[in-house]
Parts: C-alpha cells; structure tokens; sequence
C-alpha cells in the first residue's frame, strides 16, 4: 500500500476533532466506557462511526458541533485486537497514563494512588467527547451518539466529565486559553502563527511522513491509518493559591498583573509579551490573527521581555535556540475548564474541583507530549536554567523560586507551591472512521 502524501490527506477518513479548532464559546462532555463483553463492544464500533464527523466536513449537520471516539489500549484489547497489531503502536500508549506517572512528573499528591477513580486503571476502554457551542446543541450531540451504546448491557459508562470554554476564553487562573496552534499541511486549516511554516501531516496523523521523513503506521493498515494519539488529562487548579501568590510578591495590583504575565509569558487578556512588553493590551489579545504572530530569538534571545522560564515559552520555544528541535516537539493542545470559577477577588480556597481537562493530540505521544512534559515543563536545562520547572504547570515543590530577567538587576520572586494537580487521564488512540468500521466487524 502507498503512503499517501500531505496533498492526498484523507480528510474524509479522519475524525473531525483530530484537526478542527474548537468553537468559542463551547460546550464539552468527556463520557468514558468499560466494554464486559467484546461483541457490544464491536457493535459500539459500529455505531460510533455513524456518529462521528470526519475532518472534510466543514460544517456537521450540527453547525460546530462533533462527537469524537478514543480508544485505550486496554480497550483495542477488549475488543479483541490481536497482540501481534497492539506491539506496533507506541510503547507509551501501550503502557498507559498511571506507568508513565514518573516521566510525567506525576508523584506526590499528583501521583496515580490520588487519582479520580477510574482514570489510570485498565477499566477505562473507550471515551467519547461531544464539542458544541452551547449545552443544548452539546445534548443533541449527545442524542447522536446515545442509541450506539444506550441498550448495550455489554459496555457500561463508568465516567463523566462537563466542561466548557467561556466566550473570553479564559482559564480558571484568569489567562485567555487556546492562543496557539499549529498549521497542519493538506489539512485546510490555518495556524494561528504566521510565521511558522506549517508542519507535515505525519506529525499529527499516523500514515503520512512526519517532519524526518518517517511514517508511522500501526498495523493493520487499516487500523492505523489516518489515526492520532490523543492524551487525556484532568488537571486541578488552586486559584486561590495561585491568587496569593501573586498578592505576596507584587507590590500593589498592576504589579500583580506584571508578575502574572511574566510567568504565563502573556498578559491575562492574551496579549503576548513579545507584541505588548510594557503594557496589556486587550484589543492585541482579543486578535487572533495578531497575538501569535511573534518569534523569540531575533528580538528577545536572552528572555528580558518574555522570560526563557515562562509557561508559553517552554511550550513552544518557537524560533529559540534550544535543546530539541521545536518542530518535532509541536502539539495540537485543547483544553477546556471544568468546576465552577472562583469568585473574583476571592484569595480563600472553597473546596470545589476547579482545573482544566488538557487534551493532546499527535502522531508521536513520546517525542511531542512527553518530551514537552519532562524535558521543557519540568526541566530548565535546556534554556540554562538548571532544574527549575514551569511557574504555572510545573511539577513545583516549594523549593524554587522564579526569577524575571531584568537589567540591570532581574528580579527573583519567592519559592513555587504547585499550583496545578494531575487528577488522572489517559492516552488514548483516535481511529480513523474507517477503522472504527473496522474495529466493529472484527471477528474471533
């Protein structure tokens, strides 16, 4: 069988969700599956793949609405996939979010044994997300795919996850979320840097040559093809912990705003540093041709205007001069916030789950995801900076502060708590729509 090449992607195989940007505002359920008996897991299969929109349809019966279907290696088990097809998908996939916990940087009370139950265990087989831009069209997204599984006794729900996007697309600590994403060649869709040329489709869809010319291609063929990775996380945030950080090491509140955009790399309204250095600037931020639209390492290689250390800046070094090359650690990253938000002004904690479920989505779960979550988030060596962790992501223990270049002395700030606690999550493979077919008539 030919490798198709990036101006062959075949988008009408691909599900939607793989390519297509979320809309703003929306809605977002994440529902996971435990399959007891293979043959109404099959027939799951089946059903899901009348449900789900592929990525050449620019616009579903639903407007911006779509289910997507993600299977667990557990769960291609418990469908029957042979062993001989689970051995060629990446090893990480195939050991599981709760195995990686160490490489992640997932220990202490971000550990597995503090996980939302079932996230992590071999329980959790198939998980279904509906996107839409309202709770309403998210239900009749939901009613698509309901009658797949609804009187199946063989596949249980086990798992829900609500959660949405707000039309200032913020975060629960205050930031505009979801600036940045990449171009992908063949796919139609423009990236949100300009200057970045777009990357080879390989790199987020398995089948096609990735940026070194390599294809990665599970087997069958048929299963792999036109697939993705997706990674799933439940990330708890403490507002009011970050809220008094900021509080304690600012002079006043404009100073507060300063710290906060030193640390995400952008002002709270999405405004980037490298655009805006002095100043916020809403319109810039609201702008989504403009606001990521910079490079780092003509204008700013030593990080006096966005520091090295910063959150945007580890996840992508852009143009910097760094350990890795960037393009083959890029990601197509969703996220969306779940919990009720923190009242404004607020600097105690009131005990609701609040955070962010993270998605990631590529043809290269070790290189991209973990690459990015061990070596840029929870390292500093590879812009010089030792062992320091991100500010905002990191895997913080209290033991180091941050420090903002600045001339002619840089400022330090106090030691990091953590501010964000994994809750669980899963990797998961997100097969072409043809393959859930497939997947759907297998036999023993």
């Amino acid at each position: 069988m030919s490798v198709p090449t990036a101006a062959e992607l075949e988008l009408d195989d691909i599900q939607r969700g793989v390519l297509s940007p979320r809309p703003t505002p929306y809605a977002a359920t994440y529902l996971a599956f435990r399959t007891d008996d293979r043959a109404h897991g099959r027939q799951l299969m089946r059903g899901l793949s009348g449900a789900v929109a592929s990525a050449a349809d620019p616009v579903s019966p639903l407007g911006e609405t779509w289910v997507s279907v993600a299977v667990t290696c557990a769960g291609l088990e418990a469908l029957g996939v042979p062993r001989s097809s689970l051995d060629t998908f990446a090893w990480e996939f195939r050991q599981g979010m709760a195995a990686r916990a160490k490489a992640l940087s997932d220990v202490g009370e971000s550990g597995p044994d503090n996980w939302e139950a079932p996230l992590g265990s071999r329980d959790v087989h198939v998980v279904i997300t509906a996107v839409a831009p309202d709770p309403l069209l998210l239900e009749a997204a939901m009613d698509r795919a309901r009658p797949a599984y609804e009187l199946l006794t063989g596949v249980t729900a086990i798992w829900r996850q609500d959660c949405y996007a707000l039309p200032t697309e913020t975060e629960h600590f205050g930031y505009r979320d979801g600036v940045s994403h990449p171009a992908v060649e063949g796919s139609g869709i423009p990236g949100s840097n300009q200057l970045e040329v777009p990357l080879k489709a390989g790199e987020f869809v398995l089948g096609y040559p990735d940026e070194l010319g390599g294809v990665q291609l599970p087997q069958p063929a048929v299963l792999g093809r036109n697939g993705s990775y997706a990674v799933f996380r439940k990330l708890h945030q403490k507002v009011a912990a970050f809220r008094n950080y900021l509080r304690d090491n600012a002079t006043g509140p404009p100073d507060e705003e300063l710290i906060a955009a030193k640390i995400m790399g952008r002002w709270r309204s999405g405004a980037p540093l490298a655009l805006a250095p002095r100043c916020d600037d809403p319109e810039l931020g609201a702008d989504p041709y403009r606001r990521n639209t910079f490079l780092y390492e003509r204008d700013d290689p030593a990080g006096f205007t966005t520091p090295g250390g910063c959150h945007i800046r580890r996840a992508n070094p852009r143009d910097a001069s760094v350990a890795g090359e960037v393009r083959l650690h890029r990601m197509i990253r969703r996220g969306a916030v779940y919990g009720p938000p923190l009242p404004e002004g607020d600097l105690e904690d009131d005990g609701a789950d609040r955070g962010l479920m993270f998605a990631f989505i590529g043809a290269h779960p070790g290189r991209q995801f973990e690459f990015v979550q061990s070596e840029w988030m929870n390292d500093g060596v590879f812009f010089g900076a030792g062992d320091t962790r991100d500010p905002v992501a990191g895997s913080a223990d209290g033991s180091a502060g941050y420090t903002v270049p600045r001339r002619p002395l840089r400022r330090r700030l106090a030691p990091l708590p953590r501010f964000v606690v994994t809750r669980g999550g899963e990797y998961c493979f997100l097969p072409s729509l043809s393959a859930l077919r497939w997947l759907g008539g297998l036999r023993d």
